[in-house]
This record gives structure tokens, sequence and C-alpha cells, in this order.
């Protein structure tokens, strides 16, 4: 059994989040759950976007779910995400991305997963202004950092019987900070002989993904890039609320929906609970409940075949909790 921290976040996530654990406990998922906050809920209610109860939570609990939180625009407010990253320095960024049957969409037979990492490049943060006119930012990047996240990219790939990585960079202009991202992870790949590797500039790999994705499996990319990448190729597969996210450390992990929290539809029984149920999917396989994982997976699938049981958003009839009901109806426990 497993304690997990749920926030259930802002917006929408308080909805989402009470569905997706229905599913969970429907199938007897081996969770107990211990409830916190974050987002503007905490910060009107508690005085702080993340309360140190909730970091405490965490710190004790290793894994999180986390609905979609929202952080003022202005005032100084730090981003919950990075917050969270730095904090229990969740350096991997994994981000599963594929088509799923009968979801709008403009890429086809997608299936790849994005590994970002998750706490340094230009995200760290380090800037300053050069004087009243010039603002400055570092873009850090370490030989830790690099070879961390290749080896996690290039082990999920070899974990889940891939058979190509691509890196992606900028090492042709940036030859320093990207030309040491690149020739570490090039040094990790050589002992994956079984992998093939190649390198691709950024750029030419959004071309890329946008006009031929099925040649991707594993992508490997720094923070920056791996930002732009992962909504890029959400976008190919219909959407941020179809994609799951999770930000995985040595000893504690958090599996997050990646959309926003959506306030203009909140408390409407509007939204789409995909994204968030993705992620209690990735969590349950990291946990090594792999037959609960695919079950779940698997009547989801079912369910959005099913244009009554869809939301509204996948072109489909149902809502919030329809859609949930026939989820755990496909389920058949």
């Amino acid at each position: 059994m497993h304690k997990i921290t749920v926030i259930p976040g802002d917006g929408i996530g308080p909805e989402i989040t009470a569905q997706v654990l229905r599913v969970l406990k429907h199938v007897n998922a081996p969770f107990s759950y211990e409830e916190a906050a974050a987002g503007e809920i905490a910060l009107n209610t508690m005085g702080s976007l993340l309360p140190e109860s909730t970091l405490e939570s965490i710190a004790r609990n290793k894994l999180a779910i986390k609905g979609p939180t929202t952080t003022p625009v202005g005032g100084g407010h730090k981003s919950i995400n990075v917050s969270l990253r730095q904090k229990f320095d969740l350096y991997a960024n994994v981000r599963p991305v594929r088509t799923l049957p009968n979801v709008p969409c403009v890429g086809q037979d997608v299936n790849l997963t994005i590994v970002r990492e998750n706490t340094e490049d230009l995200y760290a943060g380090i800037e300053r202004m050069v004087d009243d006119h010039t603002a400055e930012s570092i873009k850090r990047i370490t030989y830790k950092g690099s070879e961390r996240i290749a080896r996690y990219g290039y082990e999920l790939a070899q974990k889940t019987q891939r058979k190509k990585v691509a890196i992606v960079h900028k090492a042709n202009i940036m030859k320093m900070s990207d030309g040491l991202f690149l020739k570490t992870s090039l040094q990790v790949g050589q002992e994956f002989p079984q992998i093939e590797t190649r390198d691709v500039i950024v750029d030419n790999a959004c071309m890329q993904l946008v006009t031929k994705p099925q040649q991707f499996e594993v992508i490997v990319t720094q923070n920056l890039y791996g930002d732009i990448l992962s909504d890029l190729c959400a976008g190919l597969v219909g959407g941020l609320g179809v994609v799951p996210g999770a930000n995985i450390g040595r000893d504690i992990a958090v599996f997050e929906a990646v959309h926003g929290s959506a306030p203009d539809i909140a408390g409407q029984n509007k939204a789409n609970p995909t994204a968030l149920l993705q992620s209690a999917v990735m969590m349950l396989e990291h946990v090594g409940e792999l037959k609960l994982a695919q079950d779940i997976m698997a009547a989801l699938i079912k369910t959005l075949g099913d244009a009554n049981a869809r939301t509204a958003d996948l072109g489909g009839h149902g809502n919030t909790v329809t859609f949930t009901d026939a989820i755990i109806q496909n389920l058949g426990r």
C-alpha cells in the first residue's frame, strides 16, 4: 500500500481529480490518499501557493498526483511546477504522446515519449539586468544534469522496448552549453548499442515532428526545448487534454495534468479527465502495477469509442461524471 499526496488544484482540478480517484478506488489500486492544497485556492486560504504542509506531505509520501493549478500573473509568484521540480530535484519530465482512437487529431499513429531535463537550462531562472535597457538570462547546462537525463531516457527506451532515441539540441550554435549536453548524451548512448541513436537540431526536430512524427520513439532533450516540443506533440494528438505527464526524481515522483485549470468551465461538469487519468496510469506503472494500468487504459480507449460517453471537447455528448461512469462500467469489476 502506498500513501499518495493528492493535490486537486484549481478550476476544473477538483472535478477531474475526484473522477480519477473514483477509477483508482474502483480497481482497488494499492493507494491511500492524503489531500493537500496548492495553487490559488491555497494562496487564498493558507497564504501560500505551495504551503509547507503540502511540501511535507510530498516529502513524506514520495508519490503525488496533481490536478491543474493556477499561478497568478504578476506579483512575483513563482510557478508551482517549477518550485516542485527544484524543491524535490524532479529532474525528469516524462511526457508520453500517443494517438488515441476516436480523438480528433492531426497526427496519426503517433506513439512517442519526450524525456525532458527538468531542473536547469534557462528555466533555472538565473537572470539579471545588465543596465536599464539590457536583460541577461544565463543558460546553465551541467554534465550531471545531462548525464542523468540521458541515462533516464535510454533506460526508459530499454524498459519499454523502444529501438530509437533522438537527442534534440542546438549545439551547432550554442557550442559549449548544448555541446556539453550533446556530447554527454552521446556518451551515455554508447552504453546501449541495441538502441539506435541520432541527434537532431531542435528546429529540424520541430519540422520532422510535424511532417513525420512516426519516426520518433523516445526524445531526450533540454528543459526549454522539451517544454516547446511537448506542447507541439500534444497538438498532434488532440491537445493537452489527452496527454499525461510526470516529474520524476531519485526518490519522489509527481504525476500531473499538464493542461490549464480552465476556470471558465469550472463547476459545470464539462471537464475531460483523460489527461489526469493517464497520469494516474503512469503512477500505477511507476509502482509496478502494470496489470491495473493496462486495464484502465483499455477501459479508457473503449470509452472513447462511445460518442454518448465522450466529453464535448472530444466531440461527444457526455460530461465529466458520465464519462467516468462509462470507464468504470467498461472496467467490469
